[in-house]
């Protein structure tokens, strides 16, 4: 397909279909998962994602994750972030709280993340200098954050991502918004050490998963029901 210099992989999608750019997630350019607003300045070879792929999968889940550090900062805003990354079957995201998560938390957290969801924010990249952007995340009182800033390589690119009032560290990739995110639940809590070193703090890790529709969370529940009786 030929495309003009510049277009963006959510052009290219909506020029194969509009039905297809409703149900993309993110792009494959060259074997690297990149956002939708990516722009194609050269020939490539590109990979639409859909939900269909893990690859898709993964930025879905981890934009979730990202929805459920902001409901938290809004329901608990002392707690400190660490670390969320998207796994095989949803995402996880460690904190450090001195009052471990209750069900009753999770439930208000869920609740939260669905207003977020529904608040439509988009979610945009940017980039800070390192001085920038430990300077940033200290006055912000995230000393994980500023950790993680300081490991990184000297010429690496600090990437941000923004959606509403909350901007988390992160290189991506995103959705477009908060919106695309459907049918989410949160699964179960479980003590985690920081960067798996017993030596660090233990912090808590909320698990959970999301889809695009209802019936397949509900059908993914059941599954999970079904092996537990099993085990």
């Amino acid at each position: 397909i030929e495309v003009e210099k510049g277009s963006s992989i959510i052009d290219v999608a909506k020029k194969i279909s509009e039905g297809l750019a409703r149900v993309t997630l993110a792009g494959l350019v060259n074997g690297e998962v990149q956002d939708l607003r990516h722009k194609l300045t050269e020939d490539c070879k590109l990979e639409i994602l859909t939900f269909d792929s893990l690859e898709g999968k993964k930025a879905y889940w981890h934009t979730t994750s990202h929805i459920m550090a902001q409901a938290i900062k809004r329901l608990y805003p002392e707690i400190k972030l660490a670390i969320g990354p998207s796994i095989d079957n949803g995402f996880y995201y460690d904190f450090d709280t001195e009052k471990p998560f209750s069900e009753e938390d999770l439930i208000k957290i869920e609740d939260e993340m669905k207003k977020i969801i529904k608040e439509d924010l988009p979610l945009e990249r940017f980039e800070l200098p390192r001085k920038e952007a430990i300077k940033n995340k200290k006055k912000k009182g995230e000393p994980y954050k500023v950790e993680l800033i300081n490991d990184l390589p000297e010429d690496a690119i600090i990437s941000f991502y923004k959606q509403g009032d909350f901007a988390d560290l992160c290189r991506g990739p995103h959705l477009p918004s908060t919106k695309k995110v459907k049918a989410v639940k949160l699964l179960s809590v479980a003590g985690a050490y920081w960067r798996g070193d017993e030596k660090n703090k233990m912090l808590q890790r909320i698990y959970g998963t999301s889809f695009e529709k209802n019936k397949d969370l509900e059908a993914y529940l059941h599954l999970m029901e079904e092996a537990k009786k099993r085990d």
